[in-house]
């Protein structure tokens, strides 16, 4: 139940981190300085508490094992939060954390290539998790279905050339806005499952977390010296630049990235990925709420049916595909544990037997 709690808690923050780094790049933050910031404020939050909350625990540091952090903060913090920005600058927070869904079925597909994840298709629990990720991502990705067909509605109507050209534009940053987003996607993905590995060799949470942001902020730092050289874009300028900053810090970074470790430690990649979809249906709420975004372009009562409709059915692939999830993982969980008794009564049984013949044969070589 906590790790249910906990996974909750970390799609909510995520998804108000698809708001508050859209407002972010509204305002003008440079898409370099943005991530600087802020694992600059997760390495001052986390640092302290994993050097006195883990300082028993923590195993011993080996060339090894800085590698693998080196390279987890290649895939998790700079390809991760790089992409992602880029990715927004193009797109929408609905398509961006839509995109996302897709990070699942690619956790999935990763983790069962390496081995990470057992999947018995010939059996009861197998299938549940594969239907229910399908589901979950089905669901979500429905959700904003309608967000990019606008665009293309326009070219096909407009006979203004200027607009057209507009659209155009508009059409090629879609297209550079997915590309950046998957890009996003599969290096999220990776993250996920190459952590689950190095947890079992290095399970100071904390103290991995803090050297992940710590080689991602050495990483962004090289590249800001040659791609952010204005020392303008450096000056925080308004409280609203600051207060985008301290979230992405604090939250997105500090609480999110701790909190998705316990998680993966917990529960496995697969588990947590497959939440995902839960903040596809927050962010089109928030951005409702927040920009009066309605989730597509145009006024059309017929749009509005089809785009609720696909609402209501995505949240209902959503519910039943992480039902259908949970309900895999708890299956296979009970089936190990039955296996592991019945092999268990097995030997017993065995060596009840074996003591048996032992005393039987005792006793026929007495005179």
């Amino acid at each position: 139940m906590k790790v249910l709690l906990a996974l909750l808690a970390l799609q909510f923050c995520f998804a108000g981190f698809h708001i508050v780094s859209r407002v972010a790049l509204n305002i003008g933050i440079s898409k370099v300085v943005y991530p600087v910031y802020r694992n600059i404020i997760a390495l001052i939050l986390l640092g302290p508490f994993a050097n006195f909350l883990e300082k028993k625990d923590r195993p011993p540091l080996t060339f090894s094992l800085l590698v693998q952090f080196f390279l987890l903060a290649l895939l998790g913090i700079t390809a991760n939060q790089g992409f992602y920005l880029l990715g927004l600058y193009y797109a929408s927070p609905t398509f961006a954390s839509a995109m996302q869904n897709s990070v699942p079925a690619i956790t999935f597909v990763m983790a069962s290539a390496l081995r990470f994840e057992r999947v018995h298709i010939d059996r009861r629990d197998g299938l549940a998790k594969i239907v229910g990720t399908i589901a979950s991502v089905g669901g979500a990705t429905s959700i904003p279905l309608f967000e990019g067909l606008p665009l293309l509605h326009q070219k096909l109507t407009q006979g203004n050339i200027a607009k057209e050209d507009v659209t155009v534009r508009q059409m090629q940053n879609w297209t550079w806005g997915c590309i950046y987003l998957l890009g996003h996607c599969l290096s999220w993905a990776g993250w996920m499952v190459l952590q689950a590995p190095i947890l079992k060799k290095y399970p100071a949470k904390l103290t991995l977390t803090s050297f992940t942001c710590f080689f991602g902020l050495i990483q962004f730092l090289v590249i800001a010296v040659f791609v952010e050289t204005d020392t303008e874009h450096w000056q925080i300028q308004s409280g609203e630049e600051l207060f985008t900053i301290l979230y992405a810090g604090i939250v997105a970074s500090g609480v999110v990235l701790s909190l998705q470790t316990w998680c993966i430690h917990k529960g496995g990649p697969i588990l947590v990925a497959v939440f995902q979809p839960v903040q596809t249906l927050l962010v089109a709420l928030m951005v409702i709420f927040f920009f009066g975004d309605q989730l597509y372009s145009g006024r059309m009562n017929r749009l509005k049916l089809k785009c609720l409709c696909c609402r209501l059915l995505g949240a209902a692939l959503i519910i039943m595909g992480l039902y259908s999830v949970l309900w895999g993982k708890t299956e296979e969980k009970r089936m190990e544990i039955q296996q592991k008794e019945e092999t268990l009564t097995k030997h017993l049984l065995e060596a009840s037997a074996a003591t048996e013949d032992g005393r039987s044969h005792v006793a026929s070589d007495l005179p």
